[in-house]
């Protein structure tokens, strides 16, 4: 948050009060959606629009410079694939926390969504006051996403935690993981250049892994390698 900003407020006199602006950033395609939300945050005192835009090539660069504590997005297309600002965003700026507004109650959507990093998830049925709460609590710390999906996250962690606390038993050749990770894309049928896109790694870097991961497997090639990892327990890359 921006700091302390002090207003006076007249209930039967001058009382001075304290609250922690909260600056936001609309990146938003839906025009009504996004006009109707910049003028309804801009009547909270503890609510700075710092900008309402729809997705351009230099939108990257306009939200990062105007630096907001939150960033609300209505495009999956624009937020989480195609150009991926949200993973973008993380990656450039730790600060500015995401939001997805309008959303349907679509659960692959929903972990995709959490995968490359946001933050709060709201449904398309979900009232203006409800986004403002959203939006307070992902700016005080909190993540907030739909009851109707906490148990896929319950599921998902305790998938992670299963992994995790067995990984070392079951790991074979020694294998990182980020190389079990590969190879689990690579039984995908993803190519070189799309495991680089999905992990946000250079082609060339891809390539280093799986040829390192090769050389501890004793394998000659990609298919060879799938076929002896083929019984170890793997990461799902959908979330990696």
């Amino acid at each position: 948050m921006r700091g302390a900003l002090t207003f006076a407020e007249s209930v039967g006199g001058d009382v001075a009060v304290s609250v922690d602006r909260i600056s936001v950033f609309l990146l938003a395609e839906n025009c009504l959606l996004r006009e109707a939300l910049a003028r309804f945050f801009r009547k909270k005192e503890d609510i700075d629009v710092v900008g309402a835009i729809p997705y351009s090539p230099s939108a990257l660069a306009t939200l990062s410079a105007a630096r907001p504590d939150v960033a609300l997005f209505d495009s999956p297309a624009i937020a989480l694939t195609g150009p991926r600002v949200v993973s973008q965003l993380r990656h450039a700026q730790e600060k500015t926390k995401a939001i997805m507004v309008g959303m349907e109650q679509d659960e692959a959507m929903f972990l995709s969504a959490v995968g490359e990093g946001v933050v709060g998830y709201v449904l398309k049925d979900a009232s203006a006051t409800e986004i403002i709460r959203v939006v307070r609590a992902v700016a005080a710390g909190e993540a907030v996403c739909p009851p109707c999906f906490s148990l896929s996250l319950f599921q998902c962690a305790a998938q992670e935690i299963s992994f995790l606390t067995n990984r070392r038993d079951k790991t074979q050749f020694g294998l990182t993981r980020r190389e079990q990770q590969l190879i689990g894309l690579i039984r995908m049928g993803l190519t070189n250049k799309e495991i680089g896109s999905r992990l946000n790694l250079s082609e060339q870097t891809v390539k280093n892994h799986i040829h390192r991961a090769l050389r501890k497997a004793g394998a000659s090639d990609r298919s060879e390698i799938v076929e002896k990892c083929r019984a170890v327990e793997m990461p799902r890359p959908g979330l990696g």
